[in-house]
């Protein structure tokens, strides 16, 4: 659900992103008044496992699209609703500039879309209201599950009106909703599903991890940061190969809208700009190292952009695998330095919940 900057226009694309950069001064402050000292190398590997777990396109059957996990409620469960937005911002910004995954225009709409409505909104006002103190299993499934859903045909619906309100891309409104929705639904339950299956192990394995409190008790962290980037190094380094390359839920549905696979890059302005700027920063454009010789501007985008999956794994410039791995560890060291940047001078509070 990454959009591009060609479904919107500079203003919208620039009020989203001063949304989103209120929305990342109210975590950070919020942040900075934990006292955890184990809390930011958490965020950083579950950072590194968000970005591998994103690589991963899974085929929706009968549709000829793919989708992948968010993790936004699932980082909100073990984080905590601040820590968690924060990390995913760091996935984003490192997606958008290091591997082209997502414009710059439309960085401030994929932050609100994937992170602000998970984190800020379903997981305090939906999950938490629903959970209560101690769920029973069918309980527990079905707030997860319903969470996990609602988040993603919020941010699906988000990213209609956005492209709406944009007005630059000739979609029908109605019918790019209509193709959007239920794409994003069948995507929801397979991140429902995942989200309910690691919640309801960790809930046995590392019940305190669940508990709101954002990170181990005393003792335990290693064994949970080692299971966690271990996962992530296996699934970028090695199941990433066989991802989907059919388009994601937001591609496949501006290609049905529109009846065209790409639009075209805006010539001038700030799309260009921006889009020339991306250009020079991504250094695995595609997750794929790309040859040294390549130095021209795409003149389209991909609809919505790439699909976050390392398409190229077995084809020009390869090398998804190496990429995943430095994307992971480029997100771990992202946040964690944030992370500890924003703890210096912290006086402490109660754990969030």
């Amino acid at each position: 659900m990454h959009m591009a900057d060609a479904l919107l226009s500079p203003a919208v694309g620039a009020t989203m992103w001063g949304v989103s950069a209120g929305a990342i001064a109210c975590g950070s402050a919020r942040l900075r008044r934990r006292r955890d000292d184990r809390l930011a190398p958490l965020m950083g590997v579950l950072g590194g496992f968000l970005f591998a777990a994103q690589m991963i396109n899974f085929s929706i059957p009968g549709t000829g699209s793919s989708g992948h996990l968010t993790g936004g409620l699932l980082l909100a469960i073990l984080l905590g609703p601040a820590a968690a937005f924060l990390t995913i911002a760091s996935v984003l910004v490192v997606q958008a500039f290091f591997f082209a995954d997502g414009g710059l225009l439309a960085l401030g709409c994929n932050i609100f879309n994937l992170g602000v409505i998970p984190a800020f909104l379903v997981y305090p006002f939906f999950y938490r209201s629903l959970i209560g103190a101690d769920p029973g299993r069918w309980r527990g499934g079905a707030v997860t599950l319903s969470s996990a859903l609602i988040a993603m045909q919020l941010g699906a619906l988000c990213v209609v009106l956005q492209t709406a309100a944009s007005g630059v891309c000739a979609l029908p409104v109605g019918r790019f909703l209509l193709l959007m929705l239920p794409i994003h639904l069948a995507i929801g339950v397979v991140e429902g599903v995942v989200t309910l299956a690691v919640v309801s192990f960790l809930q046995k394995a590392r019940p305190e991890l669940v508990a709101g409190r954002g990170a181990p008790a005393a003792g335990s962290s290693r064994p949970v940061l080692a299971a966690f980037f271990a996962c992530a190094l296996v699934t970028a380094g090695g199941l990433s190969h066989f991802a989907s390359e059919k388009p994601d839920g937001l591609e496949w549905s501006v290609a049905k809208a529109s009846g065209q696979a790409s639009r075209q890059v805006p010539g001038q302005g700030v799309a260009a700009a921006l889009g020339m700027l991306q250009h020079k920063t991504s250094l695995f454009a595609d997750y794929r190292i790309a040859p040294a010789a390549s130095t021209a501007v795409p003149s389209t985008v991909g609809a919505p952009a790439t699909s976050g999956a390392p398409v190229a794994a077995g084809g020009s410039g390869g090398g998804a695998g190496f990429s995943g791995v430095v994307g992971i560890v480029v997100t771990l060291l992202l946040v964690v330095g944030a992370a500890m940047l924003l703890r210096r001078g912290n006086r402490g509070v109660a754990p969030e919940a």
